[in-house]
């Protein structure tokens, strides 16, 4: 078997090469496209093809997306998923629908990542200061207009696998305008790279499901609406994590 180390050291030159691969694609098409793309449509859909690589570098890396008829394409949604992994982001690309993602400002100060995040048109917001949530108020227009948005309610990866305490934000934007909200689940992406870490693991086994939209208009307030979200978000996990013990103790 193929050392971590090893194959750890494989990732990030093959990582690399497409981010600098990428960047060159997606500015490109941002420079004969901004006139006519107000939303970035186009650059984000560049990057899909670059996260769909990311999470395809060995045939030992299996992906399950699970319930993805689920997908609310009809009305404005927000999305919240939990969040373990730097590979978080490029699993979710793999569902067939393009977002648009709230990410730390602190991003954009990493080179060619940064740059494609402003790109392609992604909103970045620094949760320290107090316009964070103002902020959030600039997806309002693309939600409008038919484009969803992808949010981490926990803020920030979790540093062990477990679901953290919310954030308010994408509730107070979804219970303010009626928007739905729609919970996803990961597992499997905390045991391949963990925050903090640069060893991945070369066997993987990926999961992603996708829970029923929730109505926002349902509930009588954003506390109410937040709970019954992380409840089912955590339910779902519990349901993954046990499959995922079950299968490994057959094997």
């Amino acid at each position: 078997m193929i050392s971590i180390r090893l194959f750890s050291i494989y990732m990030w030159l093959y990582y690399s090469l497409l981010f600098f691969v990428f960047f060159i694609l997606i500015s490109f098409t941002f420079l004969i496209t901004f006139p006519i793309d107000p939303y970035r449509r186009i650059p984000n859909r560049v990057l899909s093809w670059m996260a769909w690589c990311m999470m395809h570098p060995s045939p030992s890396w299996q992906i399950q997306l699970e319930n993805a008829e689920l997908l609310n394409k009809t009305t404005p949604t927000i999305y919240v998923c939990n969040h373990e992994s730097f590979l978080d982001i490029p699993l979710i690309y793999q569902l067939p629908i393009r977002m648009k993602w709230v990410v730390k400002h602190s991003m954009t100060y990493i080179p060619i990542m940064g740059w494609m995040v402003r790109l392609t048109g992604h909103l970045t917001i620094n949760r320290s200061k107090k316009s964070a949530l103002k902020k959030l108020n600039n997806l309002l227009q693309p939600l409008k207009s038919g484009i969803p948005v992808m949010l981490f309610p926990e803020g920030t990866r979790s540093l062990d696998g477990s679901l953290k305490p919310f954030k308010n934000g994408a509730f107070l934007l979804a219970v303010e305008h009626g928007f739905c909200i729609q919970p996803l689940v990961i597992e499997g992406a905390f045991e391949v790279l963990r925050s903090g870490s640069y060893l991945f693991r070369s066997k993987a086994n990926f999961r992603l499901r996708v829970l029923p939209s929730i109505d926002s208009k349902e509930f009588d307030s954003m506390s109410e609406l937040k709970q019954t979200v992380k409840e089912r978000m955590s339910d779902a996990l519990k349901e993954l994590e046990s499959l995922q013990l079950n299968k490994t103790s057959l094997n």
